[in-house]
């Protein structure tokens, strides 16, 4: 007989539930339901849509264990009594910024990298606790415990919440833990005085379980969910992903979504003082060195907005252009910049003239400006001496044939595009086998790698050129 797990994605826009057989990783089934929108979110939402999205997948009743991945940093604050004190704030809210400012000024922006790794965004969650002290008092003085979302779900499938406040369950893993800048991984544990430093008094924080514990077992009465199901330790989004598609040292990714990720897979935490690689921990015991931009995928759907066709149209168009595009140059900052920091800086297109200036070098730029911002970032994380010899490309930009063919030409590395798939539930349901086995599963990985192309420095030398010209750090 078949064994199936199940692993659940709670990302920021919904929640999906697939079920895979534990030999093959093949997907049986799943579920989704939507999360409501906005950066301040009820938790308790992100706990009914998982409900339902068990419900459209068919509920758990076959299943012989399941784990929970999820958006990292948001904050959720949890009463002695079980309750959430407050709507949590996402990873994506920006209410926060000020606090940014004043925990830089009064520890220092370095001693933050250098005790936990990360360079302080609007992200992390101890940004966060400090808006809380900073605007709610009454809130901090009724929070417990603080966890971040799949600490949440985990506590909550264990049958824990409101009426059954056991807040000795709450649990999480080193992926999430590594998002908070409370969290060091250089002693894979918590830094308990920069969470008071930032919230005014201590609270409970989730216990950090190894990469293949389990976090316990389903609770009696859920609807879907059968009492006495392994649980997996969960984890962060990005880790998750990474766990999924067996990112091993001297591996990089470069994720293509709304935003652009770039992370790598190294045995030791770095720790960057110019401020754009954070350190994570992975999911296997390891570390993830990350960076991201603002902008990605959503480049490309503006510039084909200009132009007037569709995304297939635009890559044949820059595929009819030469590398640097005949000198045409965007730098895509359309919504401002997180790698380079330029909160309030916008997209600009240079080296325009009346004899370059054609559909098929926008487009061509298009393309090399937002790739040029993911080399960026692949070049920082190697300038910490994290070993890539491999690059994988996922995400939905990286169906793009032009995308495909720009990335071989200005970085040295291979290029390996996975099949696409859902693979923040695909490490989910790995740490749900873990929990059942004791070990993750091998499962076949499928993908294709592309064709080594002649190297085209003028793309990057045009990128960097006018970045310096309008005075943008590298």
């Amino acid at each position: 007989m078949t064994t199936l797990i199940a692993g659940i994605d709670s990302s920021t826009q919904s929640c999906k539930v697939i079920i895979r057989e534990l030999e093959t990783g093949r997907v049986v089934r799943e579920g989704r339901a939507p999360h409501p929108p906005g950066t301040i979110v009820d938790p308790v939402a992100w706990w009914e849509a998982m409900l339902a999205a068990i419900q459209v997948a068919g509920g758990l009743d076959d299943v012989a264990a399941l784990s929970v991945g999820a958006q990292q940093h948001g904050m959720v604050c949890i009463a002695a009594d079980g309750t959430v004190v407050r709507d949590a704030l996402l990873w994506n809210d920006t209410s926060s910024h000020p606090q940014v400012a004043s925990l830089n000024e009064e520890l220092g922006a370095d001693e933050w990298v250098r005790r936990t790794g990360l360079p302080l965004s609007v992200s992390f969650t101890v940004t966060k606790v400090r808006w809380l002290r900073d605007n709610e008092p009454d809130n901090v003085a009724r929070t417990a415990a603080v966890v971040l979302p799949h600490d949440y779900l985990t506590w909550r499938l264990k049958g824990y919440g409101p009426g059954n406040a056991d807040l000795g369950e709450l649990t999480t893993d080193r992926s999430d833990a590594s998002g908070t800048a409370y969290w060091s991984g250089a002693t894979d544990d918590y830094c308990p005085d920069l969470f008071e430093f930032a919230f005014g008094k201590q609270a409970l924080l989730p216990r950090v379980l190894g990469p293949t514990d389990r976090a316990g077992v389903t609770g009696a009465g859920i609807p879907g969910v059968p009492q006495g199901l392994p649980l997996g330790v969960g984890g962060g989004d990005n880790a998750e992903a990474a766990l999924a598609l067996g990112l091993q040292v001297g591996d990089a990714v470069i994720s293509l979504g709304t935003s652009g990720t770039v992370y790598a897979r190294t045995a030791e935490p770095v720790h960057d003082f110019t401020g754009i690689v954070s350190s994570y921990a992975d999911c296997t015991g390891d570390h993830l060195p990350l960076s991201a931009t603002l902008n990605a995928a959503r480049d490309l759907d503006a510039a084909a907005r200009l132009l007037g066709r569709d995304h297939a149209e635009l890559a044949f168009l820059a595929l009819q252009a030469k590398p640097g595009a005949d000198g045409v140059t965007m730098l895509p900052y359309f919504e401002g910049e997180r790698t380079p920091n330029l909160p309030d800086a916008r997209a600009s297109l240079h080296g325009m003239s009346l004899a370059n200036f054609t559909p098929m070098n926008v487009a061509r730029a298009a393309v090399e400006g937002m790739m040029a911002s993911q080399v960026v970032m692949l070049d920082a994380t190697k300038r910490l001496g994290v070993p890539v010899e491999r690059v994988f490309l996922i995400g939905g930009a990286a169906k793009n044939p032009a995308v495909r063919a720009v990335l071989p030409q200005i970085i040295s590395e291979p290029v390996f595009v996975p099949d696409p798939g859902e693979y923040v539930a695909q490490g989910a349901a790995m740490q749900a086998v873990a929990a059942l086995t004791g070990d993750f599963p091998n499962w076949p990985q499928s993908g294709e790698e592309l064709p080594a192309a002649e190297h085209q420095p003028v793309i990057m030398e045009q990128h960097e050129a006018y970045k310096q010209a309008l005075g943008y750090p590298n």
